[in-house]
C-alpha cells in the first residue's frame, strides 16, 4: 500500500494529531524568527517563541471547535503584535484558524470572522509600525487573512462538490440494484405465471385421460389402449412446453435450436383436441375479421383459453364448453364459457389460475373478467388490444 495512503489513513483516525500538525512549523519559524539579526544570528527572544508557541497551541482541537478556536488566536495574534511588533509569525496560527474555520464552518460566519480579523490585523500592523493603511506591507496582512478564508472555502466548496458526486453515484448505484431486481422479480412472476398454466393444463388432462383409461380398461381394451396414448401424447406436450418456459432462463449463448417456440392461436387446435380427448367436448367459432396480432397478445390469448379450459374441466365438472375468438378491429375478445354446476365442489386450488390470467391481460394492456352466469355455468371474457401495449403489472399476490 502507497505510504502516503497510509499516512492519511492513520491521520483520519487520530483529529487530534492531526490538528496540531501546522503548529509544528510554526513554532520552529517563531524561534528562527526571533534568533536572526540584521548581519548574525543571535541568542533567539525566547519569550516571544514562547508567546506564539502558546498561540499556536489551540490549533489542537480546530476541527472540533473551528471559530473559538479562530476567536483566541485571532486575539493572541493581534496581542502579540501589539507588544512585539518585531514578531514575523504573530498572526500565523490566525491565518491557520481562519482556513480551518473557512473549510469547517458556515460561509457567512467564516467570511464576516475573515474580513474583520483582515482589518483588525492590519489595522495593528499599521499602528505598531508607522505604516499607512494602504501601504504595501499593511495591504499584504489584509490580503494575507482574506486569503485564507478564501482558500479554505474553495476547498469546502470541492469537498462539497465531491461529496455531491458520490452521493449521485451511489444514487445511481442503488436505483439500478432496484431497477434490475424489480425487473427479476416480474420476470419470476411470469415464469411461475407460465409454469402454472402448463403443468395445471396438461396434468388435469393426464388426470382425465388416465380416468377414461381406467374406467374402459377391462371392457374395451382397444379404446383403453388409445387413451394411454393420449395421455403419451399430452405428456409429451407438456415437456416440450415446460422446456421453451424453462429455456427463457437460459443464456444467451445457447443453441437456438435447444429453444421451443411460444405457443401461439394456430396450437389452438391442438390444445382443444387434447380437451376433448380427455372427455370434454370443446367448440371453437372465429368471428369478425382475423387480424395479425402481436406475439405477446397470441400467447396471452392462449394462456388464457388453456386456463380457462382447465378450470372448467378441473372445478366446474362442465359437459362443454364453448370458445369464441372474436376479431375487431382494435381488439381481440376471447370468451369462454361452459356449463358446469354451480354447486361443483372446488379443488384444492388457490385462485392463481384467474390471477394469472388478469395479470397476463394487463402485461398487453387488455383486461379479463370471469364470474358465473345467472343461467347456470361460468364464463371468462377477455378483451386484449391486437397491437402491443405495456401497462404497469400489478402487485403480484
Amino acid at each position: 500500500m502507497d505510504v502516503r495512503m497510509v499516512w492519511r489513513q492513520w491521520l483520519a483516525r487520530h483529529d487530534r494529531v492531526r490538528d496540531a500538525l501546522p503548529a509544528v512549523p510554526l513554532a520552529v519559524i517563531a524561534v528562527a524568527a526571533t534568533a536572526v539579526g540584521k548581519s548574525s544570528w543571535h541568542e533567539p527572544h525566547w519569550a516571544e517563541a514562547l508567546w506564539t508557541a502558546l498561540s499556536c497551541a489551540p490549533l489542537v482541537v480546530r476541527s472540533k471547535w473551528p471559530l473559538g478556536v479562530a476567536l483566541v488566536t485571532l486575539a493572541n495574534g493581534l496581542t502579540l503584535m501589539a507588544f512585539a511588533p518585531g514578531t514575523v509569525a504573530a498572526p500565523a496560527a490566525g491565518l491557520v484558524a481562519l482556513y480551518t474555520l473557512a473549510v469547517l464552518g458556515e460561509r457567512r460566519t467564516a467570511w464576516a470572522v475573515g474580513v474583520a480579523a483582515a482589518v483588525a490585523i492590519t489595522g495593528v500592523f499599521a499602528a505598531t509600525h508607522s505604516e499607512s493603511l494602504v501601504g504595501g506591507a499593511s495591504l499584504l496582512r489584509l490580503d494575507a487573512a482574506i486569503a485564507a478564508t478564501a482558500i479554505g472555502r474553495a476547498v469546502r466548496s470541492r469537498r462539497d462538490h465531491l461529496a455531491q458526486a458520490r452521493a449521485r453515484v451511489e444514487l445511481a448505484e442503488r436505483r439500478q440494484e432496484e431497477e434490475a431486481l424489480r425487473r427479476v422479480t416480474e420476470e419470476r412472476v411470469r415464469i411461475a405465471r407460465d409454469l402454472h398454466d402448463v403443468v395445471a393444463h396438461h396434468i388435469t388432462l393426464v388426470n382425465a385421460q388416465a380416468g377414461v383409461a381406467h374406467h374402459l380398461l377391462h371392457d374395451h381394451p382397444d379404446q383403453a389402449y388409445e387413451a394411454l396414448a393420449q395421455i403419451k401424447d399430452t405428456s409429451r406436450a407438456a415437456l416440450d412446453e415446460l422446456r421453451a418456459t424453462v429455456g427463457l432462463l437460459r443464456q444467451p449463448d445457447d443453441a437456438p435450436e435447444s429453444r421451443a417456440p411460444v405457443p401461439r392461436l394456430a396450437d389452438l387446435d391442438s390444445l382443444v383436441d387434447g380437451m376433448r380427448a380427455g372427455g370434454l367436448p370443446v367448440w371453437v367459432a372465429r368471428t369478425g375479421c382475423p387480424v395479425p396480432l402481436a406475439p405477446a397478445t397470441e400467447l396471452t390469448a392462449y394462456r388464457i383459453v388453456q386456463e380457462a379450459l382447465t378450470n372448467s374441466h378441473k372445478h366446474a365438472y362442465a359437459t362443454r364448453v364453448a370458445v369464441v375468438l372474436d376479431y375487431g378491429p382494435h381488439t381481440l375478445r376471447v370468451t369462454v364459457t361452459d356449463d358446469g354446476l354451480p354447486g361443483a365442489p372446488q379443488g384444492p386450488g388457490t385462485g392463481h389460475g384467474l390471477i394469472g390470467m388478469r395479470e397476463r391481460a394487463v402485461v398487453v394492456g387488455g383486461t379479463v373478467t370471469a364470474g358465473p352466469r345467472p343461467e347456470g355455468g361460468f364464463q371468462v371474457v377477455a378483451d386484449l388490444p391486437v397491437s402491443f401495449s405495456t401497462a404497469p403489472a400489478p402487485n403480484a399476490a
